[in-house]
């Protein structure tokens, strides 16, 4: 059976998320897209923790699902991410760390330790002064089946890998703790193929997740396993994402990284937008030529910095990946509408309710057959499918300008 993971979410406690974020809500929108398995968010927040409570069971195979039945097909995993802001080789360091954990009994250990030192209540998201090898030491004395995955590892602000406040390597910020990282989630605006540059990732699974702040977003990036129904349980989960298990993990769903806020160079701040590609900003030392400003420099040139490969190696047993993006952009992009205006919205729940859920929709339904609800959306699908797409990439905070050709 194929289960489709978005394993990084988060709640309506955190900040700048919608305020419709509830577990029946998720489980629901889940549905929808066609997400077998999600994370909870937020479990470190004690009023979303309560909610988690409230309206999940856990099932035979270790996972939850809701205790009203609904959705059976939806499985929930616990999982938070803990910003962690402090001072280590003489720099200021913004990591950001997501935590999975098998069992509500571990987190509540864990939040008891974390409590300690963070004000829980603060944001779904808590921001600590607690470095990221401590959070990781943290997760595995709660419970050493716990996953520690470092964040959308390359964004420049707030990243293990980023421009701005992060490290040269795994092992320089995780030091003593970096043997239990099995895992880095490749964020936004990269993907595997741009990961696959550097040869010290290779020890890690690369996972793709949404980071969703909305129930729309939730599966806009994702992570594909083919596994038989009996083996489906939290055990095999984590353990094919900790033996890097290329037989069973056989694909992650990837937003096309040029479209990513932080895909390219760039300074917004001076009101120009000027967005550059690596090669030009190196030639003018980084600095906006409208104000004299460094520029954010953006995730592709930081992985160019650290890269030991050219641009298209693979590495024997890599995980597949193919790219996509969410249905309602694909439709507003074919129609000429906002995603969120009423006609798009119908034509959306017109292929929901032909097809039953998004991503089976997008991955495997015959053009044919879709271009029979809509000819213009089946098209655009099409050329999805096959990337004819022209973006102007994202810069600095800004999500990049698709056209589907």
């Amino acid at each position: 059976m194929r289960i489709i993971a978005d394993l990084h979410i988060h709640s309506r406690f955190a900040r700048a998320t919608s305020k419709y974020l509830s577990i029946p809500e998720i489980a629901k929108w889940a549905n929808i897209k066609g997400i077998n398995l999600i994370g909870t968010g937020d479990f470190t927040h004690p009023k979303w923790f309560a909610e988690i409570e409230e309206y999940l069971t856990i099932n035979a195979n270790g996972f939850y699902s809701l205790k009203s039945g609904e959705y059976p097909e939806v499985f929930f995993v616990p999982q938070a991410e803990i910003a962690s802001i402090y001072t280590q080789g003489g720099k200021c360091r913004r990591i950001h760390t997501i935590v999975i954990m098998p069992t509500l009994k571990s987190v509540k250990k864990f939040n008891e330790m974390l409590g300690t030192r963070a004000n829980l209540y603060s944001d779904g998201r808590p921001i600590t002064g607690v470095p990221a090898k401590y959070i990781a030491k943290m997760a595995i004395e709660a419970d050493p089946k716990s996953l520690i995955v470092p964040a959308h590892i390359w964004t420049p602000w707030f990243a293990v890998l980023g421009s701005k406040s992060g490290f040269d390597s795994i092992e320089e910020c995780f030091e003593e703790e970096a043997k239990n990282i099995y895992a880095v989630e490749t964020g936004i605006s990269s993907d595997l193929m741009m990961n696959w540059q550097l040869s010290m990732l290779d020890k890690f699974t690369l996972l793709s997740n949404s980071d969703a702040h909305s129930v729309a977003n939730l599966g806009r990036e994702a992570n594909v396993f083919e596994i038989s129904e009996n083996d489906f349980s939290c055990d095999e989960i984590f353990r094919i994402i900790k033996e890097k298990d290329a037989s069973k993990f056989k694909y992650t769903i990837e937003y096309f990284p040029d479209e990513g806020m932080y895909h390219y160079d760039g300074h917004r701040a001076c009101g120009e937008g000027i967005r550059m590609a690596p090669e030009e900003s190196k030639k003018i030392n980084k600095i906006c030529p409208v104000c004299g400003k460094e520029m954010t420099i953006g995730v592709m040139h930081r992985v160019m910095d650290l890269a030991d490969r050219k641009y298209g190696f693979v590495p024997n047993g890599a995980t597949g990946q193919k790219k996509f993006m969410p249905l309602d952009e694909i439709i507003s992009k074919s129609i000429g509408k906002g995603e969120k205006t009423k006609t798009v919205q119908e034509i959306y729940n017109k292929f929901i309710d032909k097809f039953g859920a998004e991503y089976p929709l997008l991955l495997d339904t015959d053009i044919i057959e879709l271009k029979k609800v809509d000819e213009r959306v089946g098209e655009a699908i099409l050329k999805v499918r096959k990337g004819e797409l022209k973006i102007e990439p994202g810069y600095d905070g800004t999500y990049g300008v698709v056209e589907i050709r």
